[in-house]
């Protein structure tokens, strides 16, 4: 189902919800179930379709530089990096995302300079499997965010992301409209399972700057 009312933010310098920062630091990974507003969930779900069904999102690589490669046996979605003035909805979502990249440095004085973040649709039977966030040459990744679009999303259509927490059990959480999941970017090994259904998101990470 779609969540219908945001918890966090909307307003800029708001405090870090407690249990987000107690489950970063101490599993590596939180989640906030109402993190976007029901109006803005749905603008951003439409923007996504429709750029999918006009060609506008591209196969996504695994990789970087020299290395970098299509390979939809490892990773089967179509994305599109956002940027300032693509649309009202990416604009008021990464103004909220300004919110909580201030909001998680006054509470975990993690040193985060700068958010980037993109649309990631999977079709029907789309994966991504098990890796983590952050590149071998490149540690400025330092939190991962996923927030999910998807309307009325029941149990049976699968589409879970995978957390693999060292030391602890695998977590599986649905892809529920308006919920968002935090991670440690050099640490959570993740994947995505497939979906019977379309399945949408913005994928993001909060960066530091490069040593």
């Amino acid at each position: 189902m779609l969540a219908q009312s945001p918890a966090f933010p909307p307003h800029l310098n708001e405090a870090l919800p407690s249990h987000m920062a107690d489950g970063l630091v101490e599993h590596g990974w939180s989640q906030q179930n109402i993190f976007l507003s029901a109006e803005l969930t749905l603008a951003l779900a439409a923007e996504c379709r429709a750029l999918a069904a006009s060609g506008g999102l591209n196969p996504a690589s695994v990789g970087r530089g020299a290395a970098q490669a299509l390979r939809t046996e490892i990773r089967g979605d179509r994305i599109l990096w956002l940027k300032a003035g693509q649309s009202p909805a990416c604009d008021r979502y990464l103004q909220i995302m300004e919110s909580l990249r201030i909001a998680l440095n006054h509470a975990l004085y993690l040193g985060l300079d700068e958010y980037e973040s993109h649309f990631a649709f999977y079709a029907p039977g789309a994966s991504y499997q098990t890796h983590l966030d952050r590149f071998r040459d490149d540690d400025c990744r330092t939190v991962s965010v996923v927030i999910y679009l998807n309307h009325n999303w029941l149990p049976g259509q699968g589409g879970a992301l995978r957390l693999h927490p060292q030391g602890e059990c695998a977590q599986d959480i649905a892809p529920l409209g308006s919920r968002m999941v935090l991670f440690l970017s050099a640490e959570m090994r993740h994947e995505v399972l497939p979906a019977t259904r379309d399945r949408l998101s913005l994928a993001g990470w909060f960066r530091r700057r490069p040593a």
